[in-house]
């Protein structure tokens, strides 16, 4: 852990699939305690017999939560960090791919998109410090590398809650760094995952290039969320050389780099 220190007790949202799933299962490995929330509270359930299967010394607490009820988020993160005896890392990770081209008359998919891929981001980021910084702790806010610019038809809206929960994420960073040494500052990365598959994106994975695996895709998050990076694109191959392209390419050029 090159000195860092263990986050024990981390809380996952939208832990019911796909890559909270994945995370949870190799904190699980590593011994970590779990707080696991998502609207499917029957596959919360199965996934804590399994987790307890692999590893039965470990705590795993589970909670119903729907982020876009944003009461209900301060009231659950609340909950997890009693249950627990604190908490000491959350990975905010609940978000929708949805989206529509803008002019197509879907108005309502990409709102709905919108709200829960950044209020509700908001809503879990505000709740996740103020639970973390009476001892410090570490924030995760799971972006995309489609943040990295405006992307067009389907994607466009997704792509743009993703730069902005980036954004967000940039300056809570800021934020903790004007905090005195020694007062709880809460550490903060930000993930740009790239294609990794996902009951989410599980109809197009076998068109989309540079695809891996789920677990794959984790083992790669688990690791920079424990270096505790700033900002990590993951996997990093190709993602660290595709992001800096998408940003300065031509615009035209950009659905050809994905």
């Amino acid at each position: 852990m090159d000195g860092r220190p263990v986050r024990q007790r981390i809380l996952i949202t939208g832990a019911s699939s796909g890559l909270g799933a994945g995370m949870a299962r190799l904190f699980a490995e590593r011994g970590r305690d779990l707080a696991l929330t998502a609207r499917r509270t029957d596959r919360l359930e199965a996934l804590r017999a399994e987790l307890l299967a692999v590893n039965p010394t470990i705590r795993v607490a589970i909670h119903h939560l729907d982020v876009d009820d944003h009461d209900a988020v301060f009231t659950v993160f609340d909950r997890c960090r009693d249950e627990l005896g604190g908490l000491d890392r959350v990975v905010v990770n609940a978000g929708l791919g949805k989206g529509a081209r803008i002019g197509s008359g879907r108005f309502d998919a990409n709102r709905q998109t919108a709200m829960t891929n950044f209020v509700s981001a908001l809503a879990q980021c505000e709740a996740a410090v103020q639970a973390l910084t009476a001892g410090g702790g570490h924030l995760v806010v799971i972006s995309s590398v489609t943040a990295a610019r405006g992307m067009p038809g389907a994607m466009t809206t997704y792509a743009a809650t993703k730069a902005g929960i980036a954004a967000l994420a940039e300056g809570i960073r800021a934020d903790q760094l004007r905090r005195p040494v020694g007062t709880g500052a809460v550490a903060v990365s930000t993930l740009f995952p790239g294609y990794i598959a996902s009951e989410m994106n599980e109809q197009v994975a076998h068109t989309v290039r540079h695809m891996v695996d789920t677990e794959t895709g984790c083992r790669a998050m688990i690791d920079a969320i424990e270096r505790e990076v700033d900002t990590a694109a993951v996997p990093s191959w190709p993602w660290r050389v595709v992001m800096p392209m998408l940003r300065y390419a031509p615009l035209r050029w950009v659905r050809r780099l994905l």
